[in-house]
């Protein structure tokens, strides 16, 4: 009998620190930021962002989690200079007024096991809306070379542009945008 509660206390203490919420400092060279939208219907323009930084805090027993993202809009990378430079304008991210997007997690939404979606508040420009995005790929485990946990998520949502005052062009050049992004975050 002690031997079996010696076990179901062993047990109770494994669990529980498995259940405490964990840290995850994102992985900057490693995380990308990418928006995609429709160029006078010839074709779709993909960029990204080179600077996306934050935490995520992960409890995989609670089913519960949040992310706190930012991503400096001053790293926009069209590929042309030229052209990151007009993005950065009053007319897109008016980077001189606005340095930075934010994204901060209201709810996780678990399937089973894994991350399915999280529903949060993306800022842009001064304007904050609710988005949900979509978890496509989702992992946690020891990272081979670093030797400590990490997680990753791949992860997708569609946004109106002319909803955050950047709509110039608009709807020759695409007001729906495609945000995607590729996450990797080591556990503090």
């Amino acid at each position: 009998m002690k031997k079996l509660i010696a076990i179901a206390l062993a047990a109770g203490i494994s669990l529980s620190a498995y259940a405490a919420p964990e840290t995850f400092v994102i992985d900057s060279t490693h995380t990308f930021s990418r928006f995609s939208y429709s160029h006078f219907g010839y074709s779709t323009q993909s960029s990204r962002f080179d600077a996306t930084s934050g935490k995520i805090v992960l409890d995989r027993a609670a089913k519960t989690g949040s992310v706190d993202v930012t991503i400096d809009t001053k790293s926009v990378n069209t590929g042309y200079p030229t052209f990151n430079n007009h993005l950065q304008g009053e007319d897109f991210f008016d980077t001189a007024k606005f340095p930075a997007i934010s994204y901060k997690s209201t709810k996780f939404n678990f399937k089973g096991d894994k991350l399915a979606s999280v529903e949060g508040n993306l800022t842009i420009k001064g304007i904050t809306k609710p988005v949900t995005l979509e978890v496509t790929s989702f992992q946690c485990m020891e990272h081979p070379m670093l030797k400590k946990e990490a997680c990753g998520a791949d992860a997708i949502a569609k946004i109106k542009r002319t909803e955050f005052n950047a709509g110039k062009y608009a709807p020759y050049v695409g007001d729906e945008v495609t945000l995607t992004f590729a996450i990797e975050a080591v556990k503090e």
